[in-house]
């Protein structure tokens, strides 16, 4: 009888000591056994990794090294690793506990497919749901798709084909022999720098499943600096991306810019920051006006309720951003 292949489960660690517990259990509430779970402390300060050693179980294994930030915890992380498949799991998110099974027979009965994921939950700092999911576009993924609208959503998304990642491995470039598949000059946005090469690049083929398998935990602070950051970061993916696809981003570019500013107005009113969102929609529609036609819906929604901020009371916007966000969908 053919044995199971082994998933290793990647999970960086770093100042984390609300969260760990419940992500870790729900790697080991898993319901597919044959895993190996990778635990990359990154240098962390607080008692994350006391609590990770409280946990006894021999599929657990702990590698340490100075902070190196996600992407650097990743590459240390998938090095150590020995699975034919490799998933990853940021350390405050939490997972359904049929996942690794629902992607092994996905990717087991699908040989084309490189990198499997699924929508997600979104889960506030409590671990309680919110009216808010990821539910992304699951076949006939391109990589216009992929630089547009991002369908694997978030970080602890994807199980990913060992062979796809032997594919887009290099060396980092300042240290001899370490080898890496995340880009460490990335702090933000490494997922889909990652994902956009995958697929740009190499050709890899994305495809998601049902249903939401993923808990993806939103926590407040800082929204504003944080979403300047993020799209700073993005635009150095795009700037990345335009050396090895320079059609792929002549073609999309624009309406990719639309998409992700819309993406982070939508983060702003879930999280309160009204006047943010407002200035970033206006920017989404100057960049592509395309979106009001390509997605009605979710564009017309968030631009009505970012316009909005301008003259409703904030308890008000409050109730109109989760109930209006929610049932149009997060991204």
């Amino acid at each position: 009888m053919h044995s199971p292949e082994k998933i290793s489960v990647i999970m960086p660690v770093y100042n984390v000591e609300a969260y760990i517990a419940e992500a870790i259990q729900s790697v080991l509430d898993q319901t597919y056994e044959n895993f190996e779970l990778i635990v990359v402390d990154d240098g962390g300060s607080d008692s994350s990794m006391d609590i990770v050693r409280s946990f006894q179980d021999g599929r657990i294994c702990i590698v340490s090294q100075p902070n190196r930030g996600l992407a650097g915890a990743r590459n240390t992380g998938i090095a150590n690793s020995s699975g034919s498949f490799v998933a990853l799991l940021d350390s405050d998110d939490r997972w359904h506990r049929d996942k690794l099974m629902l992607h092994a027979i996905h990717l087991r009965t699908n040989r084309m497919v490189d990198v499997s994921y699924s929508g997600s939950q979104m889960i506030d700092a409590q671990g309680k749901p919110l009216a808010l999911a990821m539910r992304p576009r699951l076949n006939g993924i391109s990589a216009a798709h992929i630089l547009k609208r991002n369908p694997v959503g978030n970080g602890s998304a994807p199980v990913i084909r060992r062979t796809a990642l032997d594919l887009v491995r290099f060396l980092h470039p300042q240290e001899t022999g370490r080898p890496c598949w995340f880009d460490e000059n990335f702090r933000q946005s490494e997922d889909i720098e990652l994902w956009i090469r995958m697929s740009a690049g190499f050709a890899c083929r994305f495809e998601g499943i049902d249903p939401l398998l993923t808990e993806y935990r939103i926590v407040g602070g800082g929204l504003s600096a944080n979403i300047v950051r993020q799209f700073e970061s993005w635009q150095r993916v795009i700037d990345k991306a335009r050396d090895y696809a320079p059609d792929l981003i002549a073609d999309h570019g624009n309406a990719a810019a639309a998409y992700q500013l819309r993406y982070l107005a939508r983060r702003a009113l879930q999280l309160g920051d009204y006047g943010f969102a407002r200035s970033l929609t206006i920017q989404a529609l100057r960049r592509y006006p395309g979106i009001l036609f390509e997605e009605p819906k979710k564009s017309l929604v968030t631009a009505a309720a970012a316009l909005a901020s301008a003259v409703l009371p904030q308890t008000m916007l409050a109730r109109m951003a989760q109930r209006t966000l929610g049932q149009a969908g997060a991204a």
